[in-house]
């Protein structure tokens, strides 16, 4: 900023929150298990909704029994299985492509 208006340039973010602030920052499992030795059942799920969870889950397990057809497999990152593709494209739809 200045006279003449901004000047934009590339600059690599490297902060670490332990340098910034002198203070360590627990990971997501340390975090929880203190939550869990404190007592704070804020993160955790309640009996009721393990339940209705399982309720909703289920019936899908036991179809994919009675397929006899395990869930197609596929590479992280990519837009799945071929098989979901085809499904889509039979009724002369497509995914829309975010690139």
């Amino acid at each position: 900023p200045g006279p003449g208006g901004m000047r934009l340039q590339h600059v690599p973010l490297d902060m670490s929150f332990a340098e910034a602030f002198g203070v360590r920052n627990p990971d997501a499992y340390e975090r929880l298990l203190m939550d869990v030795v404190r007592g704070n059942q804020t993160l955790f799920m309640r009996r009721d909704e393990v339940e209705a969870a399982w309720k909703w889950i289920d019936p899908i397990l036991e179809a994919w029994r009675n397929l006899r057809e395990a869930p197609k497999s596929y590479t992280a990152g990519t837009w799945g299985p071929s098989a979901a593709i085809a499904l889509i494209e039979r009724d002369g739809r497509t995914w829309m492509d975010d690139a």
